[in-house]
């Protein structure tokens, strides 16, 4: 068994999600993945995969495996980078740009962290919700929450979040009755622009989707003034999850509707295929991607 090979059809199968999708990613033939991966579980003496007839999911020797198979390519394909590159060190200046609440609260220290392992790169990192485009505005690296649009993007995918719907506990006294999304149409929301389509917020019953006109007394454009409003009991707000992280773990604000949540969002380490890479953008994006997924992968095992 090639090790390098069993590792790489193993991190493609957790990234991809199921064993037919790494298949195509690797562009190799189902029965071929599930042969490597059986070999991979027979060397280590070790499932590391739970397997159900509609999905796979990690056991917690798969995540530590993981997260061991990461960093060991990694490192290879940074050794290789180094070698290929003919420099020591990359430099020079990247310009980052990424959401406003996600960038403070989860690239902007891993930005801090690179900066001291790279001490000849220079970062100018600009926190903006408005997804601009990369190549007419000079950015090198996006961080980007949901579906990419644009074919002449490269999208390296790091994990998922939540759109979670939820009120304060005080609020929820007081309407007891809120189980199925119809009943928002008699409860007071908040609306905020991004994650509402026309006023709607769309629920999955099953492959069902559920578009329900929600009203209230206030419409916000920025997301710790809803917040705030939601914690001050003036209605029901739809979040991402690391938005409302905080009050969720401290119980001031709770979770409503779960079992019809919208489809998490993908979160990717974005750059345009259109421009050259050079090796300090390479540098960052496999750096970033690599430890942007383990910092999102802990968040969600909390």
């Amino acid at each position: 068994m090639n090790k390098l090979h069993a590792m790489n059809t193993f991190v493609q199968i957790c990234e991809s999600g199921s064993l037919t999708k790494a298949a195509e990613a690797l562009d190799t033939s189902l029965p071929t993945v599930v042969r490597t991966l059986a070999s991979l579980e027979e060397h280590l003496n070790t499932r590391l995969f739970n397997r159900t007839t509609r999905k796979i999911t990690l056991t917690e020797e798969g995540h530590l495996y993981l997260s061991r198979c990461r960093r060991i390519l990694f490192d290879i394909e940074d050794a290789e980078l180094e070698l290929n590159s003919q420099q020591s060190k990359p430099s020079g200046k990247l310009t980052i740009t990424a959401p406003v609440n996600f960038g403070n609260q989860q690239v902007s220290p891993l930005v801090n962290q690179f900066l001291k392992q790279h001490d000849q790169i220079k970062i100018d990192l600009l926190l903006g919700d408005k997804n601009i485009n990369l190549v007419e505005e000079s950015i090198d690296v996006a961080i980007r929450i949901g579906p990419l649009a644009d074919s002449s993007m490269v999208a390296k995918n790091v994990g998922h979040v939540r759109r979670v719907i939820c009120a304060s506990p005080r609020f929820l006294n007081n309407y007891p009755y809120v189980k199925t999304p119809k009943d928002l149409l008699k409860l007071p929301c908040i609306r905020f622009s991004p994650l509402s389509h026309g006023g709607n917020w769309n629920f999955y019953q099953g492959d069902k989707v559920l578009s329900i006109k929600v009203d209230g007394p206030l419409y916000c454009t920025e997301i710790s003034a809803m917040r705030q409003a939601v914690l001050d009991d003036i209605g029901v707000g739809i979040f991402l999850s690391y938005q409302v992280q905080a009050q969720l773990d401290a119980g001031t604000l709770v979770p409503i509707l779960t079992d019809y949540e919208p489809e998490p969002l993908p979160v990717s380490v974005v750059y345009s295929h259109a421009k050259l890479m050079s090796s300090r953008v390479r540098v960052f994006v496999d750096w970033m991607t690599l430890n942007l997924k383990e910092q999102m992968d802990k968040t969600k095992q909390r």
